[in-house]
């Protein structure tokens, strides 16, 4: 099969030749592992709209063009910057050996003036061009993700601040839907434009899940976010009856899964397995979801052996891959401190045992 045709057929919940893989790194880690392999190290694709060299190399079965809020990560090598948006930004260094940029100044913290929100134009077809060359380059071979991340719980307290949206959600509840309604802007026209490309995969994402409950209550979800999520769906979906849907969620989202399953959600990222059990989540969805992710990337990945990689791999293979419906990788971006054998353990064990029929 190509990565492609594996792609397609994992998450329509058949069984391809093997299971599709996907890995994240940090740039630290990126370049290690590039480092380790002979290659060039300046050849990063984190948040890249061109999707980076990695992937091809270590052979994943899809590609992401990223667009949106999310590309203001890492964007700039210098100590502070703005964003588009209008968020400021700073480089924070760690004792861990990694280098993260996070928001230290926000236009909507202080007013409740929605025309204060600075809207990028997103109908803007030259903001694509990585992303079309992509597709025309790569569409046949692999399979495609619209990478529209940290959509709109993410990007609404980015630009004012968790705790005025946590505070709107009670206090301010007309001010937040029609907040809410302008952010939704952005992803539609987003979204617009990479279907009308040929992405295969519309992959959206806001972090709701701590690692044992939510950060939102199911009503609060179902009253802001669901109605806004099913509105976006239903239209991209007039615009392209097969377009899929991915949905990032860090940590447990147990309860509110039916409500994703519900809106179109097709694809469930990145199932943190110290939050969510990966075999019990295929018994209960298995036949709606596709599971992307599913290894430990808090302990196993950087504090386990190589044996403990090889293990856990199998046990996904064995509980969340037969039947299709299983994209397998780390939950999550590789960190630097994690050691070249286990990230290479992982992608042999795949090689090894991820071929179907699975026989574990």
């Amino acid at each position: 099969m190509t990565h492609k045709e594996r792609f397609i057929t994992a998450i329509n919940h058949e069984e391809p030749d093997r299971v599709p893989i996907d890995v994240w790194y940090t740039p630290e880690a990126e370049r290690k592992l590039l480092s380790y392999l002979g290659e060039d190290t300046e050849k990063l694709s984190l948040y890249a709209a061109d999707g980076g060299y990695l992937p091809h190399l270590m052979e994943h079965d899809f590609l992401i063009t990223w667009i949106g809020p999310c590309t203001s990560y890492y964007m700039i090598d210098e100590p502070e910057y703005y964003d588009e948006w209008g968020i400021k930004w700073r480089w924070v260094d760690t004792d861990t050996g990694n280098r993260y940029t996070e928001m230290v100044g926000r236009p909507m913290a202080g007013t409740d003036d929605i025309d204060t929100v600075k809207m990028p134009d997103f109908k803007d077809e030259n903001r694509y061009t990585e992303s079309k060359e992509m597709i025309e380059k790569y569409g046949e071979e692999y399979g495609i993700m619209g990478g529209l991340a940290c959509t709109l719980f993410e990007l609404s307290w980015y630009l004012r601040g968790m705790d005025k949206v946590m505070e709107d959600m009670v206090l301010n509840k007309d001010f937040l839907h029609a907040y809410l309604d302008k952010l939704l802007g952005w992803v539609w026209d987003a979204g617009t434009v990479l279907v009308k490309y040929g992405v295969d995969v519309i992959w959206i994402g806001d972090d709701f899940g701590m690692q044992d409950r939510l950060l939102i209550s199911p009503a609060q979800f179902r009253e802001f976010f669901k109605p806004r999520y099913a509105k976006l769906f239903s239209y991209l979906k007039s615009l392209n009856p097969d377009i899929k849907f991915a949905f990032h969620t860090d940590g447990y989202n147990v309860t509110i899964l039916p409500d994703l399953v519900e809106v179109g959600v097709n694809i469930l990222n990145p199932v943190q397995p110290k939050s969510m059990d990966p075999g019990e989540l295929k018994k209960k969805f298995g036949d709606r979801l596709t599971f992307w992710g599913t290894i430990d990337n808090q302990e196993t990945m950087p504090f386990g052996s190589v044996e403990d990689v090889v293990n856990e791999t199998k046990l996904r293979l064995k509980t969340v891959a037969p039947g299709g419906g299983l994209i397998l990788g780390p939950a999550h971006n590789v960190q630097p401190q994690v050691p070249i054998e286990n990230i290479m353990a992982f992608y042999d064990t795949v090689k090894k045992y991820g071929n179907y029929p699975i026989r574990l």
